[in-house]
């Protein structure tokens, strides 16, 4: 048995497994409600423009109102036989309606029909993703505000470095999502243009309004190549590109939650909402949020990588290749979702050790910067030469097994001899701490105001329409 959507051409039906390899309704029926307002406006667009009557409009629309709340109410039957969502509308219009549906796919092709579909779910995707980043980040900034002077230790190669505050720490965090969110809105920028009247390749001979329909589907307006139109991934691309390097932000903050909540840190703990146990060892806290969403990070590199081996060898316009951009990006979008709202969760849930994380920050001779600075400073000391004094003043300490404030002012007048008491004022990871005024650095007061600045600007971004 043919499909009556498309088979006129042939004598038989397919085979079992094509019908299995060429289906695809399993997947794209997520996409009815921007295939259902796709076609409405469609609809209307013809109507306008005397295609169609205004009366088989009026029956096509209030057919497609009451699909729409079939699917809704979990009352429509998706049938495999019929491919995808759009067949799968189309026929139960039929149903509702009679041969008046057959109307509907006048001046269009599935091929202009399922990229409309697909900019639309990847638009209202990218304004999901917006809100729940900017949620994020208000979490990060709420905490960041509570440990202004928090202090730890800032790491390079994880090694302890200088010391800095909790507070500066999750900033750095609100900088990168800040920049995840603004390329996803560039990525929606680019998107947003109208594919509805590319028909297959070539364009169609009726007299269609795309203005009108771009307008009506909130497109800034249409494609103006209509091979590109119907051919063109790229919009899916590089939002796979934006999740991507989001979700490696996301993976980073995830390791350091994992390492932080171990018991070698004890930087901090996680309640039992966001850890599980063991099956065999009942001490155990895992942070197995964290785990998983720093493991869900490959799968949205892997999607990127695999849309892009798709379509790296596709000549124009349309071809079936395309149809498995929608799985792997749909598995995507719905994982990297969910590691946003675990992430969110957690950093609302943790909570820092503040004893333990100043007693780290005092650790590894985290203030000998402060000193070489000193010695430029008060001294006058070339940076270079200050550099080498101090590493001579660590290795005393390292050997008498004491914190650079715990020597005492004679040891450090046996490797300089002009070094006096005012070297003493600036040894302790407070003092440290403090002194980092600079713009974008560390002090309490740098990350109080910063926190202010970003409430105020995550309180005033736009909501998504």
């Amino acid at each position: 048995m043919t499909n009556k959507m498309w088979g006129g051409r042939f004598a038989s039906g397919p085979a079992e497994i094509m019908e299995e390899i060429n289906a695809s309704i399993s997947f794209d029926k997520r996409l009815y409600r921007q295939d259902i307002a796709g076609s409405k406006a469609h609809c209307a667009m013809l109507a306008s423009c005397s295609i169609i009557t205004k009366q088989d409009a009026k029956k096509i629309t209030q057919g497609l109102d009451k699909i729409s709340l079939e699917i809704e109410n979990g009352d429509f039957e998706f049938s495999r036989q019929l491919e995808d969502i759009h067949m799968n509308i189309e026929a139960r219009l039929t149903q509702l309606i009679g041969p008046v549906a057959g109307r509907l796919h006048t001046a269009r092709s599935r091929n202009d029909q399922v990229a409309t579909d697909f900019r639309l779910y990847v638009r209202d995707m990218i304004d999901h993703f917006c809100e729940q980043l900017t949620s994020l980040q208000a979490a990060l900034v709420a905490q960041a505000q509570k440990h202004s002077d928090t202090l730890m230790p800032g790491f390079t190669h994880l090694q302890t470095a200088q010391p800095v505050t909790l507070g500066h720490h999750l900033l750095a965090y609100v900088e990168m999502f800040e920049r995840d969110h603004s390329r996803l809105l560039d990525a929606r920028k680019r998107l947003n243009e109208n594919p509805l009247g590319a028909a297959a390749l070539a364009g169609t001979p009726f007299p269609i309004d795309r203005k009108m329909t771009s307008k009506a589907l909130d497109f800034d307006g249409p494609m103006q190549n209509s091979l590109d139109a119907v051919s063109d991934r790229d919009f899916v691309l590089e939002t796979l590109s934006a999740l991507s390097i989001s979700a490696v932000h996301l993976s980073r903050l995830s390791e350091e939650i994992v390492i932080w909540a171990s018991a070698q840190f004890g930087f901090l703990t996680l309640s039992d909402g966001f850890s599980t146990g063991s099956s065999i060892m009942p001490q155990k806290r895992n942070p197995d949020a964290a785990e998983l969403v720093r493991a869900k990070t490959g799968r949205i590199t892997g999607a990127l990588t695999g849309l892009t081996m798709v379509m790296k060898g596709l000549p124009l316009a349309y071809s079936k290749d395309m149809q498995e951009d929608k799985e792997m990006a749909f598995d995507a979008f719905d994982n990297y979702s969910l590691m946003v709202a675990a992430m969110t969760g957690m950093i609302a849930d943790l909570k820092p050790n503040k004893e333990r994380m100043k007693l780290a920050a005092a650790h590894g001779y985290s203030t000998a910067t402060d000193l070489a600075d000193w010695l430029v400073r008060e001294l006058n000391m070339p940076f270079r030469d200050a550099h080498h004094v101090t590493g001579e003043i660590v290795a005393l300490a390292e050997k008498q097994q004491k914190r650079l404030d715990e020597l005492s002012l004679k040891d450090m007048q046996s490797v300089e001899t002009n070094i006096n008491k005012g070297l003493l004022s600036v040894l302790s990871v407070e003092q440290s701490v403090a002194s980092r005024t600079s713009e974008g650095g560390t002090s309490p007061t740098n990350v109080k105001k910063m926190t202010r600045t970003w409430l105020d600007r995550l309180e005033k971004r736009p909501k998504a329409s």
